[in-house]
This record gives C-alpha cells, structure tokens and sequence, in this order.
C-alpha cells in the first residue's frame, strides 16, 4: 500500500516535469521551434481550432517557421489568429504559405525569457513540494491509523524525499539547458 504512495507521488511529479517541458517549449529562444504555434488557436467554422490540426508546420530555416494550411481557405483565419497571439511576431502572407520569421534576440529581451525560464522553473518546484506534502501527510495518516509501522513511514518518507530531490534536479537541470540555449542563442 505505501509503494504506492512512492509511486503516485513519482508519477504526479513527473507529470509536472512535463508540464514544465510543455511550458519552455513554448518559449521563443530566438531560434524556430513549431511548439513556438502549439497555443495558438483558429476559428475554423465557428470552433476554435489548434493551429497544428489545421496546417503542417515545418522549419526551412534555422529562423523561419513555415505554416502550410491542409485548407487553404482558412490560410487569412491563420494569419489573423496568430497576429492576435502574444507571439509578438508578425506572419507573411503569401497567398499560399504563412513564413514567421523569428527575430534576433537582445540582449535585454534574453534576460526578460531568462526570468521566465526561472519563474516557470519555480512553479514547477511548488508542484513537485505538493505532492511531496500530499504523499508525506498519506504516510502520516497510514502510521496513525496503524497501517505502517513507524519505522516504515520513516524508511518511506526518505524514499519519497529522494523521489522529491530527483524531480527538482530535473526541472534545475531544464532550466539550466533553456537558459543556456536562450543566452547564447
């Protein structure tokens, strides 16, 4: 029963792991990257839409994004949908294609996405801690209620400490590779 505590706690923090992933995918460093589009959503016939079911986005340079509409009637949809996103980026239209060119980075606009980078790594953090409660408060309760004996919540405890100490490495070491990326770019 309290391998399972250890195994639901890994699985929630790797699930915050991911989110966290998820969240420095969509972070512009300066280089193209199709995750740039994966929050942008369309109105295709009255529903939004997400941009990557409705069009191929492919990388034909190192700095260009190339969105290629399955629908080429939805192609003016796109362009507005991503013009209204907080890319901060503005989409050529050329009839066929939308190209989104990603600009250089300053040096100042770095260290803003840096911040972002540790905030967001911060957040993940306070995720991981919660669980790591939660599944400390579980083995608590177990003990009290005689499930597990003492020394069990003890043993169990440091388990999920290392489990906890484990993910907040990973999310540091995240954080560490983003940054890098966005400094150097």
């Amino acid at each position: 029963m309290s391998n399972e505590v250890i195994e639901k706690a890994r699985s929630n923090m790797d699930k915050s792991i991911a989110v966290y992933e998820k969240d420095l995918g969509s972070i512009r460093a300066g280089v193209a990257n199709a995750s740039l589009l994966d929050n942008i959503k369309v109105t295709y016939y009255g529903a939004p839409t997400p941009l990557n079911q409705m069009a191929s986005i492919t990388i034909p340079e190192a700095r260009v994004l190339m969105v290629t509409p399955y629908d080429k009637t939805s192609l003016d949809d796109i362009e507005h949908a991503i013009l209204a996103s907080d890319l901060g980026i503005t989409p050529a239209n050329d009839g066929s294609v939308i190209r989104i060119v990603i600009p250089q980075l300053t040096g100042e606009r770095r260290k803003e996405i840096a911040k972002q980078v540790g905030k967001l790594a911060e957040k993940a953090k306070i995720a991981i801690r919660n669980v790591r409660r939660e599944a400390m408060d579980t083995l608590k309760r177990q003990t009290k209620d005689g499930d597990i004996t003492e020394d069990e919540q003890r043993n169990l405890e440091k388990q999920v400490q290392k489990v906890t100490d484990d993910s907040t490495k990973k999310v540091d070491e995240l954080a560490d590779k983003k940054s890098k990326e966005i400094t150097q770019g």
